[in-house]
């Protein structure tokens, strides 16, 4: 699923490029293959929020000035304020012509059930994640039944879906085909748990495992060695009771675990995947919910939630468990266990049922999303998690003085005036543990700007597509990107300006796959008699594609390295 992605990542890292070189009227412009250089970027770190009234109602209408914000206990300077609207409509994209023989610039008929402005682009991307990992063979069966129903009556011309696995046993790309929707639903069948070292006695839950290993809590070890005694008939020996313990805890520390990595690999990859995706973006992740018992999976945690940001992805969970209530000493799939411990037990298992929902809620409150739990409505769950919510604000920070250690900082976000409002927000990040290499992060930012939906105006530009048929089933494409450079702030150097841009074409099919790309960097070092001859007629950059018929979207970002500007434009390309 990620193959795209990463072929823009080598294209940028190694500066390939398909484009022909454009003729150069004046020497002090080249065009080549090159990586640009580009002053690093500052720590920004970003905090979505949803407020929401007494009816739960999320509100819009609020300002920068509303809001508090703290690292760590102190405040912060807001320094990035946006409030993201759903069902914004998709930006405006330029159309493309057919180039014949006979018409320089003839419009390509619509093909069936489009319009003449082109392809319909889509715009809602929903990706549902089933735990199977975690999720038991009742409710992954229930949950299937329930998501082919909510898909059947939920899903429009401008809305993709995707189907995955945590186990990867089954998975569909972006699709409105909903004959493959239902054949790779119907085909998931119950993941089958990795075998325990202890055979089930003793009985140690990753929960109490963490407590054992990580913790060193003492109770938890002396129940765990009841439960022991009471299996195994080796009542008396404490010391090789408690060895077995550990062994078990040790054992399902190491399962457990590689669950857990396998669950939030799988919700990572797709927020990743999804940042390729040219419209709004969420994950519907149906789980139980799973610990995060160690120190390296809390980084990857956020490391998660800090993709999913950056990329606009918004993760919804729902708790497949619904109403769920706790039975003492557990239920008739438990193997019987000391009695005299029932106490401790059902507390051990209400505080895990607890654990495993507060990552669920830490992934919707960390990326705006909402979180379905404690309710056996999965219908109407599903249509209230895949409703992103009408108002998200986006709240930016640089940290004073951060020190690359590699430190967690918690987050706290309060309102001047909270009567009557709710809040959910991201609770903490990780300090990185260097600073970014500013080569990196610039490529970094271009392909962010590519796979992103917005936008972007810093640098006038205008495109212009064009397409020729060579045969029944080949064509060309040409993206000429024209730039306006009035704008660019060129670096003085004796008798010359100088400045670079990097110029991007990115090439997407209908459902907002990554197909190809190109990348131009031009560089300046321009006389002022040269200067004035541009500023008065811009540059023309172009890119070729060879496509067969079919719908695309055409995405094309600009940047310079003076001035760190970025715009960003779309064209919609139909060959019949």
């Amino acid at each position: 699923m990620r193959f795209g992605r990463v072929r823009l990542a080598l294209l940028l890292a190694c500066g390939v490029c398909s484009a022909q070189s454009a003729p150069q009227p004046q020497a002090e412009i080249s065009q080549h293959d090159a990586p640009a250089r580009f002053t690093s970027r500052s720590n920004l770190v970003e905090v979505p929020v949803v407020v929401r009234d007494k009816q739960g109602h999320p509100v819009g209408n609020l300002t920068k000035d509303d809001f508090f914000l703290f690292d760590k206990g102190k405040p912060q300077l807001i320094a990035r304020f946006t409030v993201e609207k759903a069902g914004t409509p998709y930006i405006p994209a330029v159309g493309a012509t057919q180039v014949t023989g006979d018409s320089p610039a003839e419009p390509a008929p619509p093909l069936a059930g489009e319009t003449a402005t082109g392809p319909a682009i889509p715009e809602r991307f929903v990706a549902y994640l089933f735990d199977d990992v975690h999720l038991s063979a009742g409710d992954l069966a229930r949950m299937r039944q329930v998501t082919l129903e909510h898909i059947d009556a939920s899903l429009d011309p401008v809305t993709r879906v995707a189907i995955v696995s945590t186990s990867g046993m089954g998975a569909l790309d972006f699709t409105a085909d909903l004959q493959k929707i239902h054949a790779t639903l119907n085909g998931f069948h119950p993941y089958t748990p990795m075998p325990t070292a202890s055979n089930d006695c003793p009985n140690v839950s990753l929960y109490m495992a963490d407590l054992i290993i990580n913790q060193g809590d003492m109770t938890a070890l002396s129940v765990a060695t009841a439960d022991a005694a009471a299996c195994s008939g080796l009542a008396g020996n404490n010391t090789s009771l408690q060895g077995m313990v550990r062994t078990a805890a040790l054992s399902a520390l190491s399962i457990g675990e590689a669950e857990t990595r396998f669950s939030m690999n799988s919700v990572k990859a797709l927020a990743e995947r999804m940042t390729a995706m040219p419209g709004s973006r969420s994950i519907v992740v149906i789980s139980p919910g799973f610990i995060v018992p160690s120190t390296d999976l809390q980084r990857d945690l956020m490391d998660l939630l800090e993709k999913a940001i950056r990329g606009n992805v918004t993760i919804n969970t729902l708790d497949a468990r619904g109403v769920f209530t706790v039975i003492p000493g557990g239920n008739a799939d438990t193997r019987a266990v000391n009695t005299t411990n029932v106490t401790l037990q059902t507390s051990y298992q209400t505080s895990s049922f607890v654990a495993q929902q507060d990552i669920l809620e830490e992934l919707a409150d960390g990326t705006g999303g909402s979180f379905f739990h404690n309710d056996n409505g999965f219908k109407e769950g599903l249509e209230q998690l895949t409703k992103q919510p009408e108002f998200i604000y986006l709240l930016g920070f640089s940290p004073a003085d951060l020190r690359y250690d590699g430190q967690y900082h918690s987050l706290k976000v309060t309102l001047k005036d909270p009567a009557g409002l709710t809040l959910q927000a991201r609770r903490g990040y990780y300090a990185p543990k260097r600073p970014d290499d500013p080569e990196e992060a610039a490529k970094e930012d271009i392909r962010e700007a590519v796979f992103s939906r917005d936008e972007l105006q810093d640098i006038p530009i205008a495109m212009r597509l064009q397409f020729f048929k060579s045969s029944q089933n080949n064509a060309r494409l040409s993206v000429i990107s024209h730039v306006d450079v009035k704008n660019l702030h060129f670096q003085r150097d004796q008798d010359r300006s100088k400045d670079t841009l990097v110029i991007v074409a990115g090439l997407f099919d209908r459902n907002g796959n990554f197909v190809s790309g190109t990348q131009r960097t031009v560089e300046m070092n321009l006389r002022d008699q040269t200067l004035d001859a541009i500023e008065s007629s811009g540059i023309n950059v172009p890119a070729y594609f060879d496509v067969t018929p079919g719908a695309y979207t055409v995405r094309v970002v600009v940047r310079d390295a003076q001035g760190q500007m970025m715009a960003a434009k779309n064209g919609v390309v139909q060959i019949p």
